[in-house]
């Protein structure tokens, strides 16, 4: 369950690293050049009921995965491989020839990792001890796999809205991330905060983010620079979280009701210009769509009966596409029975400036604007689009 996702941050350079056996074939990294840096990192444990599979250790490089060493479970379970690391990193030691039996490992020099676990239990429940960063990191995957499995359950339910998937979804998630933060506060130099944190990073946007989160990834950046001041993982954290708050900052600003929605004046399938600036005076929903993304047809329905509801009283849709043909454009409004007559695109899909004017790469994106042309908020969900435009009209 634990997948590539632990790479989702860095990568690291990785020297070499050698079996106890030595007779297993050895790769390295071809950008790195070997340094004769002495062994610094050991790693060994017991695999119940995984005698003969093959375990390994691997880092993400330039080129994908490198393979930096690999040995056999013995008959009693046990293995061991020593390493040689450059500061601080992060790795993933995978147990047999598939990709769900993966442990990640936040390595530092000086490691000596110790694993206690079961063939079933090993992404779940890896028991790693030896080091600072064992006992969270333990206790992360725990929750992490457990929510997995739980994930999973959600998705083969049916019958459910958008709305209440997602805040199903967040109920779930919520002891994962909690625990997350409530560590990373509490010990921010910890090497295992690199897999923690990205529990805290917004994959979802910031509408359903937790602004407790920032705190907790400024501590773990202010508290590497002083612990791993050299790592180049240290900096590449440093830029994210950095970015990370900037994108809150102009987030915040967005949903403040203080700024004026940027004017969109583009052709409409006839080719005449519409102006969004025109329907000052109006609640506007800008609805950025296309007729190729299945999740704004399903939305569709939705939007069509909130206009016709509300229409009379001061509310419209100003639609944007990001199509690149025109025909299916017009055949998705008409096939959709999108009533409103503001409709225009640049025909430019990905390419459209809007993308960065508004902040977005992902469709469906709404943006609700006042009757004074301010933005109050981005992709409100189905029965709370319709309590914000109450509010408003």
């Amino acid at each position: 369950m634990m997948k590539n996702w632990i790479y989702g941050l860095l990568v690291l350079a990785f020297v070499s690293c050698n079996t106890e056996t030595g007779d297993e074939h050895q790769e390295m990294d071809p950008t790195e050049e070997e340094s004769g840096q002495e062994i610094n990192c050991w790693i060994s444990g017991k695999v119940d009921g995984a005698a003969g599979q093959s375990i390994r250790l691997e880092v993400a490089g330039n080129q994908g995965e490198l393979k930096l060493g690999e040995t056999r479970i013995e008959e009693d379970g046990s293995f061991k491989m020593s390493c040689k690391v450059r500061g601080l990193g992060m790795y993933q030691l995978q147990l047999g020839e598939g990709r769900n039996k993966i442990v990640p490992m936040t390595l530092v020099p000086g490691d000596k990792v110790k694993l206690e676990t079961s063939y079933a239990e090993f992404e779940r429940l890896p028991n790693i001890s030896g080091t600072k960063w064992g006992a969270a990191l333990t206790s992360y995957m725990t929750k992490f796999n457990d929510f997995a499995v739980k994930q999973m359950e959600l998705s083969r339910q049916a019958g459910l809205s958008e709305e209440q998937q997602i805040n199903r979804f967040l109920e779930m998630r919520k002891p994962l991330d909690d625990f997350a933060r409530e560590s990373m506060l509490k010990d921010p130099s910890n090497p295992a905060n690199l897999v923690l944190m990205t529990s805290l990073t917004p994959s979802m946007g910031f509408q359903y983010w937790e602004a407790s989160n920032l705190e907790a990834l400024k501590k773990v950046s202010e508290a590497y620079q002083k612990e791993y001041e050299d790592s180049p993982m240290t900096k590449n954290m440093m830029m994210q979280v950095a970015e990370i708050e900037k994108a809150y900052v102009d987030y915040k600003l967005l949903i403040s009701g203080e700024k004026d929605a940027p004017d969109i004046v583009l052709p409409n399938p006839e080719g005449q210009t519409m102006k969004l600036s025109d329907l000052k005076g109006k609640v506007v929903l800008i609805d950025f769509w296309a007729s190729w993304c299945a999740p704004c047809r399903r939305a569709n329905p939705h939007v069509v009966s909130l206009y016709h509801k509300y229409k009379s009283k001061g509310f419209t849709v100003f639609s944007v596409s990001l199509d690149s043909d025109r025909a299916s454009w017009m055949r998705a409004i008409e096939a959709d029975k999108l009533a409103w007559p503001n409709h225009v695109s640049d025909l430019q899909q990905w390419k459209t400036p809007l993308t960065r004017i508004y902040g977005f790469n992902a469709i469906p994106f709404t943006v609700l604007v006042d009757r004074k042309g301010k933005i109050v908020g981005t992709n409100f969900r189905d029965a709370e689009l319709e309590r914000k435009l109450l509010e408003l009209l």
